[in-house]
């Protein structure tokens, strides 16, 4: 049995928290919060012990820490449970200032850390196996990639201000995943955005929908739409283009019933949110962490996280000057 200590008892952090519980080989041992009331409220809750961020990581037998602490503290908290030979799961990004995520990684590679960044998508069972079918050649080389993450609603003004903005809060995720399936690393970059849906995102310095095209050294594209409100639920497509076909990943139901009439055809409404739509994701990120806690090499490492941040900054630079930016 493993002890974990939480840093962040926000969202994602109970979720985190459930993920743990629920597994049979890891305790929950300690929640911190900079709220001590939040981070009460979630040790009540799975029968953790609440402590401040300065003392949690000290907490006698832990085995590892998970990050989900606002973005500015994970490069700091990391490089502490990492100094503590603690093996980390980190919420993305590491940094939103490049600089700092490469003095982080550096250090951390100095360490000989353990870290597994949270790209929780590469967990996902339907993107796992596109990836795998990939790897073993059942459309031939990739050509091109699509995909599509589009929010079912924009997120509060007051959540943008601090997010870094949506190239590096959500779009973040479809550069990791770009990376994974393309099998090669993406080079330039070219993205526009605009703020189509929400003046106050617009009022905060941000932009609301974006496309992002990736393009690597031998040629091979990736196509990213990214919008903050769909109107119609949690849209998460993927689409594989090779020389002997395509693999696609639709978005998931929640029922997969359908009801067929004089009308037409009528089916159940997407999962709501990422909370829902990718549990199994959250439930199988867990399971991993607990092999790289037992050694293993993490699927999603710190410096996959640099390398998407990279591209977080090239498809910002991009947006401001409307040309390729090499990476």
């Amino acid at each position: 049995m493993h002890t974990i200590a939480l840093l962040g008892a926000g969202r994602i952090g109970a979720v985190h928290a459930a993920h743990i519980a629920r597994h049979p080989g890891l305790r929950l041992a300690v929640v911190a919060d900079i709220d001590p009331a939040a981070a009460q409220a979630l040790a009540d809750r799975h029968g953790a012990l609440a402590l401040s961020p300065d003392q949690a990581l000290d907490h006698p037998g832990l085995a590892g820490a998970v990050i989900a602490s606002p973005t500015a503290l994970h490069a700091p908290q990391t490089l502490e449970a990492a100094a503590r030979g603690l093996a980390v799961l980190c919420e993305k990004p590491l940094a939103l200032d490049l600089a700092v995520a490469q003095a982080a990684l550096a250090r951390l590679d100095a360490l000989g850390a353990r870290v597994l960044m949270g790209f929780n998508r590469r967990h996902d069972p339907d993107f796992a196996a596109l990836q795998a079918a990939l790897v073993q050649g059942a459309i031939g080389t990739i050509e091109t990639l699509h995909i599509i993450s589009h929010d079912p609603a924009p997120p509060p003004p007051a959540y943008v201000a601090t997010s870094g903005g949506i190239f590096h809060d959500m779009v973040i995720h479809d550069f990791d995943m770009a990376r994974w399936l393309l099998g090669e690393e993406p080079v330039e970059v070219m993205a526009a955005a605009a703020c189509l849906i929400d003046p106050a995102i617009g009022a905060a310095g941000d932009a609301d929908t974006a496309k992002t095209i990736l393009r690597t050294a031998s040629g091979r594209m990736a196509m990213i739409s990214s919008s903050r409100r769909s109107g119609y639920g949690y849209d998460q497509r993927i689409e594989a283009f090779g020389a002997r076909g395509a693999l696609r990943v639709g978005n998931v139901p929640h029922s997969r019933v359908e009801h067929w009439g004089p009308a037409g055809a009528a089916g159940a409404p997407f999962m709501d949110f990422f909370l829902d739509r990718y549990a199994a994701a959250f439930a199988a990120q867990i399971a991993h962490f607990v092999q790289v806690i037992d050694g293993a090499a993490p699927l999603v490492s710190a410096a996959d996280g640099l390398r998407a941040l990279l591209l977080a900054q090239g498809a910002q630079e991009s947006a401001r000057s409307g040309a390729f930016v090499r990476v």
